[in-house]
């Protein structure tokens, strides 16, 4: 526009600015000249505000919002001096109970032109709003159900409470409860079309009163594009890709129309089409392109607040996944280990040391905020990524879980971090410190957590899993396949693990359950190489170095073993004697572990041995007694330990696999000094301090001073029947070194990080508690990675006994390159679980079942296997020959048919009769006749017969299979080209049924048919149909219903609705009882002894059952509510208790009071009904053997001396029970007290709550609740 001159010379120009064409008016520079310096003022003002450059952009914003700062209340200066006492183990000084959480003001969606009639104020759109919880928009701190979450009371912060409801786990889809739903026009860009043809402007923000003037704003009609979004980056996730992500508006072009353009031209009567100026995929793809190359550059604030989505698609790439569906991501990141200290200049923990490349891959991803699977041999470092993410939770101010699977790794975790970080302990008896940003607990404990939705689960950033492998254990590998499942989104998984041949298919279950990927490192590199030996007639020979097996040694060990046998067959009578003694005494040794189960011995005499039948004579098939046993056994340990100290091979681990076996083991080397006088001078005064804290008659146990003065000779033994106390004492004196010799059963490998020289194989079969097997590699493995010690051990040896006769090359190749155990799942329903799970209000049962392992492989190829059930039923049938006429035909036939008339008659009596007839309801899903008879049909009585129409209505799905296409709007003729669009109509051209309805039913029903019958349709890719059908039509009544608007089903009939009704219906098809057929009798026992009602709500006895963990939960409750511990008094009560933990088969009769044996058959009787209740129930159960594995009542008479006052040595002499069996059943059982006295709470019987405390008391004392060494320190 040419410039206008005015009469002052004062030039300018006139544009059209705003929304609405408002004139806008610009100065322009003048026409005369001046002279510049005469224009410069004689003063000049500094500025007001310091310029803005980048830098003090990105420092104001870090100061004001990324750097932490005190709270300003609550640090004042008339606070000083407050001090906050915590005290955990009674009531906290200051309340704890954290704060209720936030509330904030937003607005609740609507469809713009419904504001339009009923919210507007002078023109102006005023959004309803509505309060809600900070807690309801946090991602992962809302809980399973639709309601806010609240936090409870600060007593229940750590452990969690009944009461509570545990949060939602992730990986679920995105919630289903109606609360939730977005309506459609929400989420399918409806707002946009409405925004576009017109839409008022929000000029009222929530909760204000009032809003902006904008002025009387005028719409630009315009067009708008629609296309396939064709961008690389797709979440792998996102497999139901929505509407709204499948096509995209390209804003650009048409904010550049409706600015530039002076004028819009209009098509028809101005309102907009859904078919209008329509790109091709290619323009719109220029388009995104040439968009994408103009963008600018990331401002400071975009650099400081970035998240590297990015780079997370970038390295998957890189890592070289090809497969999109893959959740575990492993190789490919060999840069990681070259550039890592650029990659991470600014770590969370250092170490003295160089990492190795497993490690340094690890601790990138933990930085990146990523999963991750460590698989490793014992021994290589995989302890420093748990430390590692201990120290980032601490950085954050965050917490961390680290869980083991034993008791002794609890305690010796919490004695190596307790120096690093701030740790606290929580076992099944022991807590300490939970207040710590660190936790060492067990997995039972933290299940416990989860179920009982404890708050401290909030903060959690990280969950350490170690001896992951321990998930093939019978009976605890569950627990982790149920805690796996049950963490919420917001946590992250570290898993440490030996090797496995399938840790990638481990992670990839993972990540598919949990949604989110899981990267998998580790290294099948030993620290230190091992070789493998064999020990045969005083000489070793090696079989195996560097993982690879040497035929030469073990042929020159075989043929070793003939040589000796072809002397002793010729060399006459001088040697042919000791032959025969030496193969009996083999055989011996391997019944020896037999003998000790079933041939153990009670008494004084010999109660301080270990196995207490240290002392017995029985005599074998030739009269070789077990003194000869020992004296043989003398002498191959001696000739073994001999040849090892020569080789300065010592210490060593033997590993023999039954406790009778180590204590008689130990007992024969009465000979045998292997300390010197300074090294016997530091074990005195070890075992000194360690045992002073036991009272006077503890610490002259027979066992104690037995196993000191072994240790004082350098030899060690270690395995269940040990007191606790004693156990560490041998544990911590092997780790310094003074113990040459050490006597272990399998669980030293598992529970004690504490390497050795040299490991030694008594043998290489074990009862595994069924038979007696072979051992698997994966065992092999894990107790022959404690040889070698790291820095000190160039090499590690391990070495397998022979005695009578050397295994086969085949075997021995098995066990010691073999590959290692497969990772199964050992998952099973158990009752608690099934109480649990009704209680998450968006995981059942079912739920539960198809994110376990077992159901890994099934669910992973679901998708699969359904696309190809499609393409079978899509195929046309194939003709068969007819064979009518044999006779064989002839005779199924006809009584195939009688059976069909007897079936018919049965089915019309049953449909007609009264009891059937009160579940033919508007609602009710039921099983109709087909009339092409290839399948039964599904449907829902959408009307009751009633006195004037004796027939249902009822509407059907049909069997045809109909793509998602081919219903609604998308069968517009103008659509065609483009099959996977969506075009909207506007909103003249949109039938009304199109709108969302938020209510399920908009008036009462006049009861008017308005639709022919029958009414064919289709809806959510499905055809269905609505027809009159007689009650003879039924085949089966289901016992589920849905809701249905029989309104708009029949009188203002709705596409919506029919849709609706479908897609319920479709839901009940799917979530058909296909798992294990357990579960419904299991749940059947649960509602016939009133855990659950028939709607699978948990009752005030579920509620009990939920609290026993220790014991069977269904004969615990029926216990309780039985009041069978009424009439005892709290030492009888206890007593009773420990049959259910008590774990041990084969014991001495205990000898009972007429009391006490009175109430041992009453809770007997229970366990043989519940028994034959669940085999009523076709759970595959046989009652007395139900009552036998969950209730043993071998130490009913030692916990009754003990609660008593009795003194321990006194009360090992009632049982044949080793001491450590005996303290440990009683530690557990007051964690059953503990149970026992909570369910007596929610049961409001307080006299059974104050027996509980009493008899916890009354066991408490002594040598069995000795603190832990670990724990306390020596």
């Amino acid at each position: 526009m040419d410039p206008i001159v005015a009469a002052n010379g004062l030039s300018f120009r006139v544009g059209f600015s705003g929304h609405s064409g408002h004139l806008r008016l610009e100065p322009l520079s003048t026409d005369e000249s001046s002279n510049p310096v005469n224009s410069l003022p004689d003063f000049i003002l500094p500025p007001a505000f310091a310029r803005e450059t980048p830098e003090s952009i990105k420092e104001y914003i870090e100061d004001t919002y990324l750097l932490p700062r005190l709270d300003p209340e609550v640090f004042s200066p008339e606070k000083v001096g407050r001090q906050w006492d915590f005290d955990w183990f009674d009531n906290a000084n200051v309340p704890l109970e954290p704060s209720l959480p936030r509330t904030v003001v937003v607005p609740t969606w609507e469809l713009p032109f419904r504001s339009q009639n009923d919210g507007s104020v002078g023109g102006q759109w005023e959004p309803k709003s509505v309060q809600v919880d900070v807690s309801e928009l946090i991602v992962g701190a809302q809980e399973s159900g639709s309601l806010p979450r609240v936090a409870g009371p600060a007593k229940d912060f750590v452990r969690g409470s009944i009461n509570n409801r545990p949060f939602r786990p992730g990986g679920l889809d995105d919630s289903k409860s109606l609360e939730r739903v977005l309506p459609d026009g929400a989420s399918n860009g409806e707002w946009v079309h409405e925004l576009l043809i017109g839409g008022s402007a929000q000029a009222v923000p929530p909760s204000f009163k009032q809003g902006l003037d904008l002025g009387d704003l005028k719409a630009y009609p315009c067009s708008w594009n629609v296309y396939k979004d064709q961008s690389p980056l797709k979440s792998t996730s996102d497999e139901k890709v929505d509407l709204q992500s499948e096509l995209s508006v390209q804003f650009d072009d048409l904010f550049k129309k409706a600015w530039e353009e002076d004028v819009v031209e209009f098509e028809g009567d101005g309102q907009l089409s859904g078919s209008e100026s329509v790109k091709s995929e290619d323009e719109a793809n220029e388009v995104d392109v040439a968009r994408n190359s103009c963008e600018p550059e990331l401002s400071v604030l975009d650099e400081i607040l970035s998240v590297e989505a990015n780079s997370r698609f970038n390295e998957t790439d890189e890592d070289g996944e090809k497969n999109p569906e893959a959740w575990a991501i492993s190789g490919g990141t060999e840069w990681i280990a070259e550039n890592f200290y650029d990659l991470i200049p600014d770590k969370a923990l250092d170490y003295p040391f160089e990492l190795d490349k497993f490690q340094k891959e690890a601790i990138y991803y933990l930085e990146k905020g990523d999963s991750v699977f460590v698989a490793a041999h014992t021994s290589a470092g995989k302890t420093v990524v748990a430390e590692y993410a201990f120290a980032l939770a601490s950085k954050h101010c965050t917490r961390a879980v680290y869980t083991a699977p034993i008791k002794t790794i609890s305690n010796q975790k919490y004695r190596d971090f307790c120096g690093k970080f701030d740790v606290g302990l929580l076992t099944g008896d022991v807590s300490l410190r939970p207040e710590a940003s660190c936790l060492i607990m067990t997995t039972e404990i933290l299940r416990s957590m989860l179920y009982r939705g404890a708050d401290i689960i909030r903060d959690i950033e990280w969950v350490i899993f170690d001896e992951v492998h321990y998930v093939n254990d019978v009976e605890r590998g569950v627990v982790w396949e149920e805690v796996i499942i049950m963490l919420p989104r917001h946590i992250n998984i570290v898993l440490l693990s030996a090797t496995v041949p399938n840790k990638v298919e481990f992670a990839d279950w993972i990540g598919r359950t949990k949604q989110k990927k899981i990267r998998v490192t580790g290294t099948t590199k030993r620290p230190v190489p091992l070789e493998h030996c064999l020990f045969y007639s005083g000489e070793l020979y090696k079989i195996c170095e560097s993982e690879s097996f040497i035929p030469q040694g073990f042929k020159a060990a075989k043929d070793a073993f003939k040589k000796k046998n072809m002397s002793a067959a010729t060399g006459g009578s001088g040697s042919h004697a000791p032959a025969p003694a030496s193969h009996d005494g083999a055989r011996t040794q391997k019944q020896s572990s037999n003998w000790g189960k079933q041939k153990k011995q009670s008494g004084p005499q010999n109660s301080g041995n270990f196995s207490k039948a240290g002392g017995s004579n029985q005599n074998n098939g030739n009269g070789m007694n077990n003194w000869g046993l020992r004296r043989s056994d003398a002498s191959l340990w001696l000739s073994l330990i001999n040849k090892l100290s020569k080789k300065s091979l010592l210490p060593v681990v033997i590993f023999c696999f039954s406790k009778n076996r180590c204590d008689k083991s130990a007992d024969s080397m009465y000979g045998i000094d292997l300390t010197s006088s300074s090294e016997k001078s530091e074990i005195r005064v070890f075992c000194d301090k360690a045992f002073s804290r036991l009272k006077g008659s503890d610490r002259t146990l027979p066992q104690v001073v037995r196993v000191q003065n072994l240790l004082h000779r350098g030899i060690g033994v270690h395995h269940a029947g040990l007191l606790p106390i004693v156990k560490e004492v041998v544990e911590m004196l092997f780790c310094r070194g003074v113990i040459k010799v050490l006597f272990s059963t399998e669980t030293f490998a598992m529970g004690v990080n504490a390497p050795a020289r040299t490991v030694v194989f008594d043998t290489l079969r074990k009862f595994d508690g069924k038979e007696f097997r072979q051992l698997l590699p994966g065992e092999y493995t894990q107790m022959a990675g404690r040889a070698g010690r790291r820095g000190l051990d160039k090499i590690g040896t391990v070495i397998v006994m022979c005695r009578d006769e050397i295994l086969e090359e085949s075997d021995l190749k098995h066990v010691i390159v073999g590959s290692a155990t497969r990772l199964e799942s050992q998952f099973r329903l158990t009752y608690i679980m099934i109480l649990h799970l009704l209680r998450v209000e968006e995981l059942k049962v079912e739920d539960m079942l198809k994110r376990s392992f077992a159901e890994f492989h099934a669910q992973k190829k679901l998708p699969e296997q359904q696309q190809l059930l499609m393409r079978k039923l899509a195929q046309p049938t194939k003709t068969i020959e007819c064979i009518k006429g044999e006779p064989a035909i002839e005779e199924y036939y006809d009584m195939y048919s009688e059976a069909e008339t007897y079936y018919t008659e049965i089915l019309e009596a049953v449909m007609q009769s009264s009891a059937a007839q009160k579940f033919l309801t508007a609602g009710r899903v039921v099983v109709m006749k087909s009339q092409s008879a290839q399948d039964h049909l599904l449907g829902v009585i959408v009307k009751a017969s009633s006195s004037s129409n004796k027939q249902y209505i009822v509407l059907v799905l049909k069997p045809e299979l109909q793509t998602p296409l081919a219903s609604g709007n998308l069968q517009d003729s103008k659509n065609t080209d483009f099959p996977q669009g969506y075009f909207m109509a506007p909103k003249s051209k949109r039938a009304i049924e199109e709108d969302y309805f938020p209510g399920v039913t908009s008036r009462k029903g006049s009861g008017v048919i308005n639709i022919k019958l029958p009414h064919q349709g289709s809806a959510a890719g499905v055809r269905f149909e609505v027809r009159e059908v007689d009650n003879k039509d039924f085949l089966c009544i289901c016992n589920c219903k849905i809701k249905i608007d029989q309104v708009r089903l029949l009188e203002d009939v709705s596409s919506h609705a029919y849709s609706k009704t479908v897609q319920q219906l479709l839901g009940t098809k799917s979530n058909g009882n296909k798992y294990p057929p357990a579960l419904d009798p299991m749940e059947d026992v649960l509602k016939e002894i009133g855990c659950i009602d028939a709607d699978l709500v948990v009752q005030i006895k579920g509620r009990v059952a939920c609290e026993m963990n220790s014991g069977e939960e269904l004969i615990c409750t029926e216990c309780l509510f039985e009041n069978q511990l009424d009439d005892l008094e709290p030492e009888e009560a206890v007593a009773l208790m420990s049959a259910f933990v008590f774990q041990q088969k084969n014991t001495s009769e205990p000898s009972l009071t007429p009391k006490l044996s009175q109430a041992k058959q009453r809770l007997y009787n229970t366990a043989i009904r519940l028994g034959e209740l669940q085999g009523h129930f076709k759970v595959q159960i046989n009652p007395e053997e139900y009552a036998r594995e969950n209730l043993k009542f071998g130490l009913v008479q030692v916990v009754y001396e003990w609660a008593k006052g009795t003194p321990f040595a006194d009360i090992c002499e009632l049982t044949d029970v080793p001491e450590g069996m005996i303290v440990r059943t009683i530690v557990r059982l007051d964690e059953t007290c503990r149970e026992f006295k909570n369910a007596a709470s929610i049961m409001g019987n307080s006299a059974l709550y104050k027996k509980m405390e009493t008899a916890s008391n009354a066991i408490k004392r002594d040598i069995v609740f000795a603190a832990s060494l670990y724990v306390t320190g020596v």
